[in-house]
Order: structure tokens, then sequence, then C-alpha cells
């Protein structure tokens, strides 16, 4: 706690005194461009990793950074998404998954969590789609590389979780809005994004801007048959 009260002097005497225009005209409202949806883990740091300002990013923050598909919950996930995007107008959707996760290794091993951890146990239910396809599609994988399959493989079904939600779906339709898929590589602070026309997670300057424009029907030829994102990203 000591730091922490520390870091708050800092904060006030140094930054705040240094940016107080910013700090007054976030008083008068929050106009963000981005929606980052990313993971609880404390090494996790969006504004730090994208070097975002304050006011810049609405962010969600959950074990396994998992948007359960519309409807399934009550949950704040559905509130946040919905606000973020209706009335804040948000155009810009990222799904930041990471190396190392925490939540997606419980995934791996579900049943092991239901006595000890019950609550964790029925959130990560909500990864089930993730799960199936793991079990069912990577099963010469195993350690680190199981992992990393889970963690990409979670980022593309959150991704089609989203598209289940109403607010999200007409604006896809009418090309207002985009999604996209993150993974963050907390060792060497690397982050690519899925691109779904190459199939795999590329660097961000990389990805083919046509594929942000696909229609509806195009983006769910080409979402068929996952299973690429983790095996041509040459991370394995």
């Amino acid at each position: 706690m000591k730091k922490l009260i520390q870091g708050i002097h800092s904060f006030q005497t140094n930054y705040l005194s240094t940016h107080r225009e910013m700090f007054e005209l976030l008083s008068q409202g929050q106009h963000p461009r981005i929606l980052f949806i990313t993971c609880s883990d404390s090494r996790i740091d969006p504004n730090l990793i994208t070097q975002a300002e304050p006011g810049e990013m609405f962010i969600i923050r959950n074990a396994g950074n998992i948007i359960p598909p519309y409807g399934a919950t009550n949950g704040g996930e559905c509130a946040a998404v919905e606000y973020a995007i209706h009335a804040l107008g948000i155009k810009q959707v990222i799904v930041c998954g990471h190396s190392h996760c925490g939540a997606m290794k419980g995934l791996l091993k579900l049943d092991k969590l239901e006595e000890e951890m019950p609550a964790v146990y029925e959130w990560l239910k909500h990864a089930e789609a993730t799960r199936r396809m793991i079990k069912e599609n990577y099963q010469d994988y195993e350690g680190e590389k199981l992992l990393q399959a889970t963690v990409e493989e979670n980022i593309l079904t959150q991704l089609e979780n989203l598209r289940t939600y109403p607010v999200i779906h007409s604006r896809l339709h009418s090309g207002q809005i985009q999604l996209h898929g993150w993974v963050y590589y907390i060792e060497s602070g690397e982050i690519l994004e899925y691109d779904p026309v190459r199939r795999q997670f590329v660097a961000p300057e990389t990805r083919l801007p046509r594929a942000a424009w696909l229609t509806p029907e195009q983006q769910q030829r080409i979402y068929q048959g996952s299973g690429a994102s983790a095996k041509g990203n040459g991370k394995g």
C-alpha cells in the first residue's frame, strides 16, 4: 500500500500538473475511440502497451478476455459492450489475449477447477467453444504450444461471440464497425493481429486492409474451418 500511496502523490504532483487541460476536458465527458477487451492478468496494461492516453479506450477486463454470447448471461460484459457501441459510438473493437494466460491454462483443465474454484469454473464455461475447438483439432499439441493455440483460438471465439450482439451485428452489416483480434506476447512486447484473409496472426501493419471490409457472408466463409490461427502464425 505504501508504494501505491507514493504513486498517487507522484501522479498528483507531477503528471496531473502537466496535463491539467486534458483532465479538465475528460471531466466534461468521455469520447473513446476503441473498445479494448482484454484479460485481468496483472501483467497486462492496455494503456502501456498501446501508449494510449486516458479517455482514448473503453476497457473491459476479465479472466480470459471472455465475452459470453448475447443473452447467455446478464453480466457486466454484455452491458459494457452495448454501452460502448450504442452510447459512445465506438467503431473499433479489439479482443486482446496474451501469452502464458492463466485462464486458458485453467480452461485446458476445467474439470479440476470445479471443487476448488467453482466461480472460476462457471465463468470459464463461457469459453466452452474454445475448449471444444482445442480438444477436437489440436490433439498433437502439448505444453506451451497447446497453451498458445488455446489463447489464439479463444480470441477468435470471442470475436464470434461479439457478432451475436445485435448492436454489433447491424453495424458490421453496414460497415460501420471493425473487429480486431490481437495477441500480446509478454516476454517480447510483440503484438500480432488476426488477418482473416491469411487466416493467421500477423504484425498489425502487414494485415491486409481489405479484410476489414468483407461482407458478413464473406467473413463467415473465411472464419469457417478455424484452426489456422495457432497453426499459421509461426509462434508455436
